[in-house]
């Protein structure tokens, strides 16, 4: 492989932090886990920070916190504002409510704001933002439209961590803003994901929904468990805590290397007439190289197996375009042309902390063949 999708981000530090927690022998979440909260809140600047097993499980316990709110509790069968592209899991925690699907703007592949009019209804509760692939959103917007129409603001940045809209950290514009730490991105636990918030009820929901839905107390019948609301157990391990204390350190040098190759990967192909690429809103944190190619993508993709370079669909694709979609309540607000065309001839290749000039003039010469 000349150009792979993923770069291993690890180094003898993190093995050390491992061998640590193992030698404590306490495995299961604890002090790692929570001081590492502590300093993820303290690096985006939010109230409160939670950890979990995943992204995809922040977006459910958001989900949930939501449902359980006491003041303004979303409840089966209202609206929920989506954009067409997204992950599985971005849509999954929402079963139980209607979909009111928006399509992205082409350039920055972000939910075209220019519709949430439009798509709102009197039952319509909760918009959902996706900032794809580390190119922020039009989050300002969105966080003005909810104000004004009082509904809740879920911000899925799992795929942006370290992205910035006006000098605010992307992920703590929403009432809840979630974040993945897979593998293959900014900061990697392996597993992991985190839930951030500045709303001191929705940050208790999050710490019982993640366990159980139990708040530990103590009952006056003398017993140790009092459970609150219908929890799951989604908690990370302390080796998750103790690993993304490491890379949290990291993370600003991952950035940097990474914006320097997003310069490297749009001096290459800015000016190719043949493809659209993302154009940059905010400040990216370039999880990856999105490519729309203007006629049929299959030679490029040919072209690339060819030449052993990984690529991968523009995030999960148009929402609508997968068979899961019958699953669903959803509607379309408008069209979703844009979505269709990244879905059907975009692609993505991958970016990481490590200088990629090489790997990227391969690709050209590769696309050029």
């Amino acid at each position: 492989m000349k150009y792979p999708l993923v770069n291993q981000s690890w180094g003898p530090e993190e093995r050390e932090a491992i061998l640590e927690v193992v030698d404590s022998g306490r495995l299961t979440m604890g002090s790692k886990v929570k001081d590492f909260e502590a300093e993820f809140a303290k690096y985006v600047g939010s109230k409160h920070a939670i950890m979990v097993n995943s992204g995809s499980s922040a977006n459910l316990v958001a989900a949930a916190a939501f449902r359980y709110h006491p003041k303004a509790p979303i409840r089966d069968g209202d609206e929920a504002i989506v954009p067409a592209i997204g992950w599985s899991t971005t849509y999954s925690p929402f079963q139980n409510l209607k979909l009111k699907v928006i399509d992205v703007e082409l350039d920055t592949l972000n939910m075209n704001v220019s519709e949430l009019g439009s798509a709102m209804r009197v039952n319509t509760k909760l918009i959902v933002g996706v900032s794809v692939l580390g190119n922020p959103a039009r989050l300002d917007k969105m966080r003005e439209f909810a104000d004004e129409h009082g509904i809740w603001f879920l911000e899925d940045n799992c795929e942006s961590m370290g992205a910035t809209l006006n000098g605010k950290q992307c992920g703590t514009f929403g009432d809840i803003g979630t974040y993945s730490m897979f593998f293959s991105h900014h900061l990697n636990t392996t597993e992991g994901g985190m839930i951030v918030t500045d709303n001191d009820i929705l940050y208790e929901l999050c710490l019982m929904l993640r366990e159980h839905g139990w708040d530990r107390c103590i009952k006056p019948d003398g017993g140790f468990y009092n459970f609150v609301v219908p929890g799951f157990n989604v908690r990370p391990t302390e080796i998750a805590g103790a690993v993304g204390l490491v890379q949290l350190k990291k993370l600003d040098k991952d950035l940097e290397v990474r914006r320097a190759n997003a310069k490297v990967f749009r001096t290459a192909f800015g000016g190719d007439e043949r493809f659209i690429t993302q154009r940059e809103h905010g400040n990216s944190s370039w999880f990856s190289f999105t490519m729309i190619s203007r006629k049929d993508r299959n030679p490029f993709i040919r072209k690339m197996d060819d030449a052993g370079v990984e690529c991968r669909s523009i995030c999960g694709g148009c929402f609508a375009e997968h068979p899961v979609a019958d699953k669903y309540n959803w509607s379309v607000s408008g069209a979703l042309k844009n979505a269709n065309a990244a879905h059907h001839d975009g692609w993505f290749v991958g970016n990481c902390g490590r200088d990629l000039t090489a790997e990227i003039n391969h690709l050209k010469d590769a696309l050029w063949t």
